[in-house]
């Protein structure tokens, strides 16, 4: 792409301050730099992944919008300041803080608290009228209140992101427990507590020019493992009915202009969750922002062909592009776009296995790793703490979703043995984290009574086991968290430790070592990570098995 200069009214570079340097704010450093404009990117962490794209780099907290302000005012004294903005970050009132502050185009500081704080928001949508749950706001140190509407509800932080803190709770048992997480997710020490919503989910990304707003992606979301709220991916665009989609973005819009986005001199960018209830669409949040999680970065352009980015841009620097024809922000084409994410059962990363193969799958653009070699993982209770995100496109939206299922499956994930955090999982059975295997009470009697023959403490090297056969799980349809048949995820196991594994009828004989009812209860607790590890563990350090990546 040929680099356009952006230039001031003497012929000088634009500068425009761009707050972030993370990966989600890869996409608008490029996109800026690629439309002639002098990046100037802060971030408090200086190690940050973009940080080196940027052709000037401050390492200034995000949270210190005086010392955003002080920036901007040196850059506006040098007379080559056009903007400011943010994309995927929680810091869209330090943005517009700055921009009122220096005259700079942007939303009213105001607005952007309203769409920064759930509470302020949720007043906002009540007072106008628009459809969102009920709720309730707690402050650190307050007794717990009775509820104005029934359970279940969800307890969330009011000021943070990502899903950090958010829970569904079904009693005042479960609300009193799970507060001082919401809490200390807070960095005003404040949480909401709200009906909860039943219904499908979806995304939206919207652009604003001077009181006009133009929606720039509808997903559909895809959340699992309540009672927290963990986003396995979404779909871009939505397979939604048309009209269900103009009902979600009416009510979407309704709520921008409650919170005050959408005045006749805003400009900036907005991004809500919203639900499909039975009371029709109800609003989650509206953020005045682009959306991180891969969204508008990634997988609208994907599937439209428009890089929504390059808006937000125009919008920071008080731009607005032509409606139709070159420069504007119509679709180039229909396609679907799916992002998935990988997950791990808790421990720590000892290998990963699959990466390049799953990069080079035919229709995956893009695989983004969060845990390494040697990383602690978890069950996410967050968006945050997953291992990583897989993105595919297609012109056709089963191929695309396909494709990036497919793919995600293929990269596995082999844990460090012994490790108390693993052992923890492996033998608990609570409902979070849950297993990877959900069992009817037949199978898991079935399970119990399956035989544990003897092993030895240390098997000697070129150990080579059987499998007590299991059909009635290993012939069965259940899948686990990425979609894994019990086969597949036998399959996998044997990729990674190098064992032929075969299985053996209950009432043969064999000369060999037999794996029997814990190794199973392992792979329906863990999936194949389980298996694994519970094979690890017999080995000690291990055999040297298939660590290619």
């Amino acid at each position: 792409m040929v680099k356009l200069k952006r230039t001031d009214n003497q012929g000088e570079m634009k500068q425009l301050i761009i707050l972030g340097a993370g990966l989600m704010q890869g996409p608008a450093i490029r996109l800026a730099k690629e439309m002639g404009l002098e990046t100037v990117v802060a971030d408090g962490d200086p190690q940050a992944l973009n940080a080196p794209l940027a052709d000037r780099f401050e390492p200034i907290d995000l949270r210190d919008k005086e010392g955003i302000e002080a920036l901007a005012r040196s850059l506006k004294a040098g007379g080559r300041l056009g903007g400011i903005m943010t994309a995927g970050t929680d810091f869209s009132a330090t943005v517009a803080w700055t921009a009122e502050k220096l005259g700079l185009p942007g939303i009213p500081y105001e607005a952007a608290l309203n769409a920064s704080d759930k509470e302020r928001m949720r007043r906002c949508f009540r007072a106008a009228g628009v459809p969102s749950p009920a709720f309730l706001g707690i402050v650190r140190g307050d007794s717990l209140p009775e509820l104005p509407f029934r359970f279940p509800a969800v307890v969330k932080p009011v000021d943070n992101m990502g899903g950090r803190g958010c829970r569904r709770v079904d009693s005042p048992a479960e609300l009193e427990a799970a507060l001082p997480e919401a809490l200390g997710f807070s960095r005003s020490g404040r949480a909401i507590v709200e009906e909860y919503m039943e219904g499908p989910e979806f995304s939206v990304d919207a652009l604003i020019f001077r009181g006009k707003i133009l929606i720039s992606g509808l997903a559909d979301r895809h959340i699992y493992f309540p009672p927290y709220f963990i986003e396995m991916g979404h779909t871009m665009p939505t397979a939604f009915p048309q009209a269900d989609q103009d009902a979600l973005l009416a009510a979407f819009s309704a709520g921008a202009r409650s919170l005050g986005l959408l005045g006749e001199t805003c400009f900036g960018a907005a991004k809500g969750d919203i639900k499909l209830t039975p009371r029709g669409p109800m609003i989650g949040e509206i953020a005045a922002r682009l959306s991180g999680g891969y969204m508008s970065g990634w997988t609208y352009p994907y599937a439209s062909g428009v890089e929504v980015t390059r808006g937000a841009i125009l919008a920071a620097l008080g731009e607005e592009p032509p409606e139709q024809g070159p420069g504007s922000l119509e679709a180039r084409r229909d396609w679907t776009s799916a992002e998935r994410a990988f997950i791990s059962i808790p421990g720590r990363v000892r290998s990963i296995h699959g990466l390049e193969a799953a990069r080079e799958r035919p229709l995956v653009k893009d695989l983004f790793l969060r845990a390494g070699e040697g990383s602690p993982v978890c069950f996410p209770e967050n968006n945050v703490s997953k291992c990583g995100n897989l993105i595919s496109a297609a012109p056709g939206r089963a191929v695309a979703v396909a494709a990036a299922e497919e793919a995600v499956r293929a990269v596995l994930f082999r844990l460090v043995s012994p490790d108390p955090g693993t052992d923890a999982f492996l033998a608990a059975s609570s409902v979070f984290p849950p297993g990877a295997f959900s069992l009817s009470p037949e199978l898991r009697a079935a399970l119990t009574e399956l035989p544990d023959p003897a092993l030895p403490r240390r098997p000697a090297p070129g150990w080579d086991p059987v499998i007590i056969s299991f059909p009635a799980l290993s012939g069965s349809d259940l899948r686990d968290y990425a979609g894994r048949t019990v086969r597949e995820s036998l399959d996998a196991v044997r990729s990674l430790t190098g064992l032929s594994l075969p299985e053996l009828a209950q009432d043969a004989v064999s000369d060999r070592p037999v794996l029997g009812r814990n190794f199973w209860a392992a792979l329906v607790r863990g999936g194949y990570q389980g298996a694994v590890y519970s094979i690890d563990r017999l080995f000690g350090t291990g055999r040297g098995a298939n660590e290619n990546r």
